[in-house]
């Protein structure tokens, strides 16, 4: 006998979550089932944020671009400013996991939007988003899609050169020489950007020509450095490590040969930035400078678990929890090098995870963690990232809030209930690897308030996670919802944590509570939290 019809006793038991609820603006979804569509500014949001690499289950990688970028466009000309002024402030907040989505959301505001938007996007748009000699020529590459070289691009292009002082500048252009086939090369001949004093000549002239400058030009000694390790690659390890202690070139700066030496990556250890120290674990590994009792192997732990370094480097908890999937697993997810991990640097990555979103406080809610964890959630991926599938990213989000409340359920549904309490003290690796176990099957995400309802639970709060691909139900979410309120005779509220970048939402937009945020975004315990509160 199912729970609906118990609970209902012989009452209409709502609509069919293949059917639009009467008198609501509900969409079908791509799989058949009825939802609320995202409104404009909350699917720019989701794209800002999660973008769309890797697709859905539903979704094909190039159709759900194609999706986000017609919304962008109509937010473009509908409110370029707004467009840009949100492209800044998730780019520097560290809230996305990679920061295309932002660079490519900037080139279609430089593009589409009316004068002012193109100003705004080319000169504090640019500055502000494109921090890096990479995000630079990222951006040139999108760009060309939208619109010509005039002279508004070219002026914010060399307002971007121009900004930077001479040894920043030679430090960018040296690190990052070309990206997505442009290099600043390329830009330079298309930009022009102007000269102002005999350093940054000499600096030009090394990015357009290859000139090395003079040992007159003190700004510049990373590229004399540059050039002289090129001329040594085959000198000694020791010859090497000393070369980089006393120039401190960067690791993309070193002829390949060089980093095969544990000798040259403690040289760099110090001065390497936290992005490229997680990015690097395996290699340090691989190499043998991590080593279960080694003295490199500390400094790197006490690094990944320095909440204040953390916040300061903005690494976003995905990468993290990419890092951890990766180097556990002792495998390459995009070559074929292979390492043994060394232990605590798992410990120290499950801890840095915990330690990564910011600002997690208790909602002092009695609260229900609902897990979607049907066949739709485990395909496609987060922002992109190799193993890294929406029940994946849903797991380890639910543990940071178990880890924070002190009255929290978790429960893992598709078409049906699975078990899932989540301890405290469990890792993330433990958790994701339960999720993994789990049955795909279809998705009902009324679930979690039917079973509250069915069992009498007293709940303030019910957390969905989901790609909102729900079609198996007899009963909508929200009417779910608003029956548990009904009956249990407690104003609960539903908050819709979504996994993917689609256009959907099972939150009704017209219930203030109920409340549509973006998985993965480091803000998303926050607004749960101040939700919960009525903040």
């Amino acid at each position: 006998m199912n729970l609906l019809a118990r609970i209902f006793r012989g009452r209409a038991a709502g609509t069919l979550q293949t059917l639009p609820q009467p008198g609501r603006a509900q969409v079908r979804a791509d799989n058949g089932g009825y939802v609320y569509p995202l409104d404009r500014w909350a699917r720019v949001d989701r794209f800002l944020i999660l973008g769309s690499e890797g697709g859905t289950y539903y979704a094909t990688e190039d159709r759900l671009t194609k999706e986000n970028a017609v919304n962008l466009v109509e937010a473009v000309r509908e409110d370029g400013r707004r467009v840009v002024s949100r492209v800044i402030e998730i780019s520097e907040s560290g809230r996305a996991p990679k920061v295309q989505p932002a660079i490519f959301a900037l080139a279609a505001c430089a593009g589409f939007g009316d004068d002012a938007t193109r100003a705004y996007a080319l000169g504090e748009g640019l500055r502000r988003v494109c921090r890096t000699g990479s995000h630079l020529l990222t951006f040139c590459s999108y760009i060309e899609q939208f619109r010509g070289w005039g002279r508004g691009l070219r002026k914010g292009l060399r307002g971007w050169y121009e900004s930077k002082t001479v040894r920043d500048l030679a430090f960018q252009a040296l690190k990052y020489q070309n990206r997505e086939g442009f290099t600043h090369r390329d830009v330079f001949r298309l930009a022009h950007p102007l000269a102002t004093d005999a350093e940054r000549a000499a600096l030009y002239a090394w990015i357009v020509k290859g000139d090395v400058p003079g040992d007159e030009h003190a700004s510049l000694a990373l590229l004399r450095a540059h050039a002289l390790a090129k001329s040594s690659e085959d000198a000694d390890a020791a010859a090497c490590a000393q070369l980089v202690r006393a120039s401190g070139l960067p690791r993309e700066a070193l002829p390949s040969a060089w980093l095969k030496e544990p000798r040259v990556w403690e040289a760099l250890l110090p001065a390497l930035p936290m992005t490229a120290l997680i990015r690097n674990l395996a290699t340090l590994t691989r190499v043998g400078l991590l080593t279960p009792k080694g003295e490199a192997t500390a400094g790197v732990i006490a690094r990944l678990t320095d909440r204040t370094a953390l916040r300061k480097s903005r690494i976003h908890p995905i990468a993290l929890l990419a890092a951890l999937t990766t180097y556990k697993s002792g495998r390459s997810a995009r070559g074929s090098a292979t390492w043994n991990p060394v232990p605590a640097v798992v410990g120290a990555l499950d801890a840095a995870f915990a330690l990564s979103f910011e600002n997690v406080e208790p909602t002092g809610a009695r609260t229900l963690i609902g897990l979607d964890v049907s066949g739709s959630m485990s395909s496609g991926t987060i922002a992109g990232i190799p193993g890294i599938t929406p029940r994946v990213g849903a797991a380890a989000m639910a543990l940071t809030h178990v880890r924070t409340d002190s009255d929290v359920r978790v429960m893992a549904f598709a078409d049906d209930f699975v078990p899932f309490a989540i301890g405290k003290d469990e890792s993330v690796d433990s958790v994701v690897k339960r999720t993994e176990a789990l049955p795909f099957m279809g998705t009902d995400c009324a679930l979690p308030m039917v079973y509250a309802l069915e069992k009498r639970l007293a709940i303030d709060l019910f957390i969905v996670m989901t790609d909102s691909e729900t079609w198996a139900g007899t009963i909508h979410p929200d009417q779910a919802l608003r029956l548990y309120r009904e009956r249990m005779g407690i104003p609960a509220k539903l908050v819709v944590v979504g996994m993917t970048s689609n256009g959907f939402t099972i939150a009704d937009p017209n219930d203030g509570g109920m409340l549509d945020v973006v998985g993965f975004d480091t803000a998303t315990p926050a607004l749960i939290a101040d939700f919960a509160r009525g903040a």
